[in-house]
């Protein structure tokens, strides 16, 4: 014990993060949190904007100037720097404990031996609408696909409101919020993830297909110049009260609290028919590990058990609303929308982006093949066949499995 204490009496820790947002949460709620029980022990949560964080984060490892604790990105970015020697193996840490094989799979080495972050938090795809006009046009929420495109129709025909706040100027919300939103429905959720990753399943089967043939029939609904439209627009399109519906990652219920003055709700990935199975991408999004060239592990490894806590997981979940903790613990989530995406849990199965393990390792990078194919088949540019064949062939030029 004495040495634990000793370390702490005179610990500083340093935090590096791509979550510039937090920075308030971090020296308001969370760190104080902390210090109730570790009174000796200095934490600096010090982030660098999202756009700069994987290069600044390289940099700063390579020339040794790195703080304690390294906020991860999910599989390749993380398990690169686990490789290169630069984050500490964590399989002896007691706080894994909490978490699923699931929510640690972001974080482990493709043989699944070696956990190198600890899972923090996982981000959930659905849909996000706007309950007045709901209310205005008398809608109530779609459950199956047929549900949602007549939806979709009643907005565009007796409305002045765009029916779908979505953009494909930058391209991966095409994918993100469109392609990986809905397909897990077609794929069935980890199944149909596996068989990628496995070879049993192509890009070109019919599930895959189903999901551009889906996508493509946004088209009409997402308003004039959609082309054009970046993701900060479609923001604000809803924001404003001025489209109806938004495809929605569960990070953007900040920002809608922030500037929206009206209410919103949720609602998940309509099915296919009532009754179905329902899959929701709850994508493992956020890791912590130890800098394996700290001088401070032992206060790290102390910090890092306190973030496996249920007390931690209650403060993020309620001061950072849509980032949902990947912990085993059951907690009370204030915020109404975010409760709402929490509870597809309950309901539906979930799995992660297809793209991310292992898939996007290769050239071409999977991930900026859907984003570009999923624009072009929501433009009407590319067919979704030809989606399905050029990533298809894409994966095939360098993944064995799908040879």
């Amino acid at each position: 014990m004495s040495s634990t204490s000793a370390v702490q009496a005179a610990s500083s820790l340093s935090i590096e993060s791509w979550r510039s947002d937090d920075a308030n949460i971090w020296s308001d709620v969370i760190i104080p949190a902390f210090n109730k029980s570790h009174p000796d022990t200095q934490i600096n949560f010090a982030p660098t904007p999202p756009t700069e964080y994987n290069s600044a984060l390289q940099a700063k490892l390579k020339a040794g100037s790195a703080g304690d604790l390294i906020t991860c990105r999910p599989f390749d970015t993380a398990l690169d720097l686990y490789k290169d020697g630069y984050l500490a193996n964590l399989n002896d840490l007691e706080g894994l404990k909490q978490f699923s094989d699931v929510a640690k799979s972001a974080w482990v080495t493709d043989d699944g031996k070696d956990q190198f972050c600890m899972p923090v938090a996982s981000v959930i795809h659905g849909f996000v609408y706007n309950k007045e006009i709901f209310k205005e046009l008398n809608l109530s929420i779609p459950n199956t696909r047929d549900e949602f495109f007549k939806t979709l129709e009643t907005i565009k025909s007796e409305s002045r409101y765009t029916p779908l706040a979505m953009g494909t100027a930058d391209q991966w919300e095409a994918a993100t919020m469109g392609f990986q939103n809905i397909g897990p429905n077609h794929w069935k959720g980890e199944k149909g993830r596996k068989a990628l990753l496995s070879g049993k399943e192509k890009l070109t089967d019919q599930a895959y297909v189903d999901t551009w043939k889906e996508l493509a029939q946004w088209k009409p609904y997402l308003g004039r110049g959609f082309e054009a439209q970046k993701y900060s627009d479609s923001q604000n399109l809803f924001t404003l009260g001025r489209a109806a519906i938004y495809p929605a990652g569960s990070w953007d219920i900040q920002t809608f609290n922030n500037q929206a003055d009206f209410e919103f709700g949720a609602f998940p990935p309509p099915v296919a028919k009532a009754g179905d199975t329902c899959y929701i991408s709850d994508h493992t999004d956020m890791g912590i590990a130890i800098n394996a060239n700290s001088t401070n592990k032992e206060a790290a490894t102390v910090f890092l058990n306190w973030m496996a806590s249920k007390e931690f997981a209650t403060l993020y979940a309620n001061e950072v609303p849509g980032f949902f903790p990947l912990s085993n613990h059951q907690i009370d989530i204030k915020d109404p929308v975010a409760q709402e995406f929490m509870s597809w849990r309950q309901q539906c199965e979930s799995t992660i982006r297809n793209s991310y393990q292992i898939l996007s390792r290769g050239t071409p990078n999977l991930e900026n093949q859907l984003w570009n194919v999923s624009a072009q088949v929501i433009n009407g540019t590319m067919t979704p066949e030809a989606a399905a064949k050029e990533v298809q062939d894409g994966l095939a030029q360098w993944y064995k499995p799908q040879q």
